[in-house]
């Protein structure tokens, strides 16, 4: 690298930091109203990188997302360890325990729906053959941590969501980002030279090989701890600071490992979560959250930078509109009715949980993925990313209204009841 590309790319560097932090104390500062309002920080995200990206202000002189995938994969691998690590540690683990059966509903039955609806959808609407639509079926089935974060933690949904579907929205997204690896798997399969043998396999060594070495790191993560707490050798403080060095453990020694990362660091989560003290753990979850939620603004504000817009033309405006509403409307929502009775839900959680299913950072972590395995296919990663902008969008100007809907139907189900 010469000393001028070097200048360049810490140039860049330094125009990221000065549009992310500032958009960062923003959001801090207006934090109350931005929860009250329309708008969800990803989404604010997302526009101050189209904003100052290369189409609009031209300060961040990013790659498209279909030349820079590579960079992009890394950030959402990073990003989404650290998320899936603070949903395991969201709630007790008696809570997490009590909803095994819902949760193991929602991953191999709506997740699989999600991916094939999604996949037939993609092949209707954009002409393409059987491995592309495979391909974004996989990549867009999982429900995103980071996007539901938004939705089902903050004094609003609190108060407002009962706490069952909060736990099954939060476990559901924490669990399928690795879940959903043997889907995407088998969809490279179908659209490359990988055989079907070879995807079973390597989707066996990755989860199960995940499951077990999260575990055991998790559990001895928290004998530790507690033995430290015990005798007294550790300063007190916040856990954020040891959890996140946790994630980062797991994640980078499942990496070596080639097993499934973020699945690993969620089970370690678990596995924390059941065996440390558990101590000041409000507290701790409410540093937890706060510190995730501005985490997530710097890859929003990349994403916003690395449109790939004249990609998106060429998909044609009405091939994107019908499939961004046919994706955001049937990929999840008939699932969640068919499976209403399963999951003991009522209406208005069925019909809140059918529509919060966001598709964000997991949809774009897989999609690098598959970019990085395969290829970059244009049109793949453009009708991606053009589903998840559009998601980013729907639900972050829905959430408000969202809350406040379930809320009238929770209390006309309770007269009702009476």
């Amino acid at each position: 690298m010469t000393r001028t590309e070097q200048g360049s790319r810490t140039d860049m560097l330094d125009k990221l930091l000065t549009v992310t932090a500032a958009l960062a104390l923003v959001v801090a500062a207006l934090s109350v109203y931005i929860q009250r309002a329309p708008l969800s920080g990803p989404l604010l995200a997302l526009l101050t990188g189209i904003t100052f990206g290369p189409e609009v202000l031209g300060v961040l002189d990013l790659p498209t997302v279909v030349e820079g995938h590579k960079e992009l994969h890394e950030a959402a691998r990073l990003l989404l360890a650290v998320s899936v690590m603070a949903v395991a540690l969201r709630y007790p683990f008696r809570d997490v325990r009590s909803r095994t059966k819902p949760v193991t509903v929602l991953l191999l039955v709506a997740m699989l729906g999600m991916a094939l609806i999604t996949t037939a959808l993609s092949a209707a609407v954009l002409g393409v053959g059987l491995g592309a639509a495979a391909l974004l079926g996989a990549a867009l089935c999982p429900t995103d941590p980071v996007l539901a974060s938004s939705v089902v933690t903050g004094e609003p949904a609190e108060k407002t969501i009962t706490a069952r579907t909060r736990q099954l929205l939060s476990l559901e997204s924490g669990a399928n980002d690795g879940l959903a690896l043997p889907l995407v798997l088998a969809a490279v399969a179908i659209a490359g030279t990988l055989s079907g043998t070879d995807a079973l396999l390597e989707s066996l060594w990755q989860v199960l090989g995940a499951v077990v070495f999260g575990a055991a790191a998790g559990a001895l993560g928290g004998r530790v701890l507690r033995k430290a707490e015990e005798h007294r050798s550790v300063q007190s403080g916040p856990l954020l600071v040891y959890t996140l060095l946790l994630a980062l453990l797991v994640l980078g020694a499942a990496g070596l490992m080639r097993l499934d990362g973020v699945l690993a660091v969620f089970v370690s989560g678990l596995a924390f979560n059941a065996t440390s003290s558990v101590s000041e753990r409000a507290d701790e979850d409410k540093n937890d959250e706060a510190v995730n939620r501005f985490l997530v603004l710097p890859l929003f504000v990349v994403l916003g930078a690395m449109i790939p817009w004249r990609e998106w033309g060429e998909l044609g405006w009405w091939r994107g509109v019908l499939l961004v509403l046919g994706v955001l409307l049937l990929r999840r929502l008939p699932v969640l009715l068919a499976l209403k009775r399963p999951l003991s839900l009522t209406w208005h959680d069925t019909l809140f949980m059918g529509w919060f299913g966001p598709i964000g950072v997991s949809a774009l972590f897989y999609l690098t993925m598959e970019a990085h395995r395969l290829g970059a296919d244009p049109v793949v990663l453009a009708a991606g990313t053009l589903v998840i902008a559009a998601s980013t969008v729907a639900h972050g100007v829905t959430t408000t209204p969202g809350l406040s809907l379930y809320s009238r139907a929770g209390e006309k189900g309770r007269e009702a009841a009476r």
